[in-house]
């Protein structure tokens, strides 16, 4: 068993050493332009595109660019974001997703000429919840944490300091697809630029407390 323990340590430390590769994942509704250069994916944002699901607008849309890989089990992900917002409802950030009925996205989106961090809960229905920010920001860094039956949603303004902004259910036990979205709802598009994307598996913790409980 204290082999068995000493393996599982050296395989995280090698998983946990890894970032993504933009170049292995995949488009959910590419965009027409988009190109990655020095780790970095920049995209110019489908005009008229989001993803909402009925609640208070009465209307369902799941059409804006989401770049994604698929995970099991429990992680962090975590990107820098930058974003040339112009119209109102303009957004990038994380999504994590099961299918078009169960999703978190969360960013920065901008409303009324102001920034705002935003979080976008959906199963079956969408809800939004949103901080204001007092002043425009160059950049903004989104980590999403998996554990068990949730994740937690955090900012940073410097990839030091992270404070959170939302934790929500997510059915657990299930693969979801991870990756990098943005929207344009009422625009006609807008540049989009993420950077230092990354996702670092975490150790499932019912079976790190087995584990515990069965080593020798």
């Amino acid at each position: 068993m204290k082999k068995l323990l000493a393996g599982a340590a050296l395989l995280l430390s090698l998983q946990t050493g890894m970032a993504q590769s933009l170049e292995k994942m995949q488009w959910f509704n590419e965009p027409e332009q988009w190109e990655i250069k020095d780790k970095t994916l920049s995209l110019f944002v489908t005009p008229q595109s989001d993803y909402w699901r009925i609640s208070h607008y009465g209307f369902t849309v799941d059409d804006a660019p989401f770049y994604y890989a698929t995970y099991g089990g429990e992680f962090e992900a975590k990107v820098k974001i930058t974003g040339d917002y112009q119209a109102r409802f303009d957004q990038a950030g994380i999504m994590i997703r099961i299918d078009h009925k169960n999703y978190i996205k969360a960013g920065i989106e901008f409303v009324d000429g102001k920034y705002n961090l935003s979080t976008v809960v959906t199963h079956n229905t969408s809800d939004w919840s949103v901080i204001t920010l007092e002043k425009a920001v160059p950049y903004i860094w989104i980590k999403a944490v998996r554990r068990l039956d949730a994740v937690e949603i955090f900012y940073s303004f410097d990839d030091k300091n992270y404070t959170l902004m939302r934790n929500a259910w997510l059915q657990d036990n299930t693969p979801v697809q991870v990756g990098l979205m943005a929207a344009c709802p009422d625009g006609k598009g807008f540049k989009a630029t993420f950077e230092h994307f990354k996702v670092k598996h975490l150790p499932d913790q019912r079976r790190l407390e087995w584990l515990r409980k069965n080593a020798e």
